[in-house]
Order: structure tokens, then C-alpha cells, then sequence
């Protein structure tokens, strides 16, 4: 976690505040959120918070709170408490972007760049003024987790330098263009699904956004078929139909030609396009529509 370890090596981190453990995998074993795993390395007060109710006002009696990625939104009884109230590290060139899911909506929205912002927090779902931003340009082939991991490292070393201008009293907050607003809300199950209808470019940047989390998925022959790469080519294919040629596969995507990188069958490990479709008895079928009516 580069946000807490650089907030720790500059000033006193009091306590951290995160969401309680969840089951996760076949085996439904609790583990702990990554920046409680950084806490309880480094010995630091941990207190779970599952909603705003859990949250105890006396919990923020210090100079200033730090929010990145919480995921609760903060009463205002709370926000008042700090000496230099709330700032949040957000991964998006605000007003663009708010809400859950930013990185995810920029690459799957084919923008050049994104970037990261601090603001104050409000009330409000990222509506607060902005202190400080900068721009991130996003590459032709980047997927989200790697996306994510530059702006994370990018927004630690801005907040710092954030930090220490703000209590100095050299930060003039900047209210948000309303006007300009566009929303990232929480992705859901049927937001994993791959819509053949549409175009190949459209859907390898969408791929790209949900890898590695939560993944895209194509039903093929009745199953779920994890697509963990693909490009755009600028061949031509029937919508749903699979085509091999050498190495490659293909699979239609909006009249356009997807080209298949590493997928994952269901029950099975990740592997290339190709050794899948070396498997084959009979060329599969995808139902989109179905797909997408679920």
C-alpha cells in the first residue's frame, strides 16, 4: 500500500480505519482489505467500519483524515471533527469520474488520459473542491490493475506534497464544474459481460478495464469463458463466430474481428486463446444475447 506507507513515513498515522474482513474464494476464508494487511505490519491501531452507523465520530479527533478508495460515504457530524477536516485521494481527473469505479470508466471509455485528484471531502459522492490533480496518460495496452498501481504510486507522492501545503495554508480549494461531471458507479455482474454486438475496439478496451478484477467473461457453448486479453484487428467476422488462423483466434465482435489473447474455461487454469481452441471437437457457439438477457 504506497498511500499508507508514504503518509506514515511523514507524519503520525493515529489509526486506520477499514472495511471488515470478507470471505473470499470457493473456500470463503476471511481475509483482510491490503491496506489492513500494511497496518498490521507496521503495528498501527486498525479499527472495521461496515457502514457510516459504525463509524464513532471520536475515531477522527485528529489534525487531519486521509480517505482513498473507503467506499462508505462520511456523515457530515464526522467530517467537521479533524482540525483540517477530510481530503480524499480519488483515481480520476475530477469532475470526470466520479464515483466507484474510475479507472475502470476511462479505459473502457477509450480516454487518452486520466490522472488523480485530492479533494475535501463533502457530503456529496466526489463533489468536494478539488486541492490538487495530476494528469496520468493512459497506454494503448494498459489494463486496469496496471493502471491502478501508477496513479496509486503517482497520488501518494502528490498527497504528501498536498499535505504539507494544506496545513501550511498555501491550498486554495477549487470547486467542480458540475456541468462537466460524468459518473463511474460500482460495476456489477452483468457490467463483466462481453457484448459481441458492439465493436472490437470497443470491447478489448472494456477487457483491458475489467483485467484483472472482476474479468470478462463470453458465454460460450452454455459456460462462462473468462477473456483475460484481446485486440482489435481490422479484419472482418460474423458477429458471435470463431475463426482460427495459426496461432491466432478470432471471434466476431460488431462485424470487426476480435483477436482472443489468454482466456480461462470454466474449472480450468488461464491459458492462450490458441491451446483453447486446440480443444475443440466442433467450432463453439456464443450467445450473446442470451448472455446479456441474464
Amino acid at each position: 500500500m504506497p498511500i499508507l506507507d508514504q503518509l506514515a513515513a511523514v507524519a503520525e498515522v493515529d489509526v486506520v480505519v477499514t472495511r471488515p474482513d470478507r470471505a473470499l474464494g470457493r473456500s470463503r476464508q476471511l481475509r483482510p482489505s491490503p491496506v489492513k494487511v500494511a497496518a498490521l505490519a507496521r503495528g498501527l491501531n486498525i479499527v472495521d467500519v461496515g457502514s457510516a452507523a459504525d463509524i464513532d465520530p471520536h475515531l477522527f479527533e485528529v489534525d487531519l483524515a486521509v480517505v482513498a478508495a473507503f467506499g462508505v460515504i462520511i456523515p457530515s457530524t464526522v467530517l467537521e471533527v479533524p482540525k483540517h477536516g477530510f481530503i480524499n485521494l480519488h483515481f480520476s481527473l475530477l469532475p470526470r469520474w466520479r464515483g466507484a469505479a474510475p479507472v475502470f470508466a476511462a479505459i473502457a471509455a477509450g480516454d487518452e488520459e486520466t490522472g488523480v485528484s485530492i479533494m475535501r471531502l463533502d457530503e456529496g459522492l466526489d463533489t468536494g473542491p478539488v486541492l490538487a490533480a495530476r494528469p496520468v496518460v493512459i497506454g494503448n495496452d494498459e489494463t486496469a490493475g496496471d493502471l491502478t498501481d501508477r496513479l496509486a504510486a503517482v497520488g501518494s507522492s502528490l498527497l504528501i506534497e498536498t499535505i504539507s501545503d494544506l496545513v501550511a495554508g498555501r491550498i486554495v480549494a477549487v470547486p467542480q464544474d458540475e456541468a462537466e461531471a460524468t459518473y463511474a458507479p460500482r460495476l456489477g455482474a452483468a457490467d463483466r459481460k462481453i457484448d459481441l454486438s458492439l465493436s472490437a475496439a470497443h470491447n478489448a478496451r472494456r477487457i483491458r478495464a475489467l483485467t484483472p478484477k472482476p474479468g470478462a467473461v463470453l458465454a460460450v457453448d452454455g459456460a462462462p469463458l473468462a477473456v483475460r486479453s484481446a485486440w482489435a484487428t481490422n479484419e472482418k467476422l460474423a458477429t458471435g463466430q470463431f475463426r482460427k488462423d495459426g496461432e491466432r483466434l478470432l471471434v466476431g465482435s460488431g462485424g470487426d474481428a476480435l483477436e482472443l489473447g489468454r482466456v480461462r474455461p470454466a474449472g480450468k487454469k488461464e491459458m492462450a486463446a490458441s491451446a483453447w481452441a486446440r480443444g475443440w471437437r466442433d467450432t463453439p457457439v456464443v450467445d450473446y444475447e442470451a448472455m446479456l438477457d441474464r
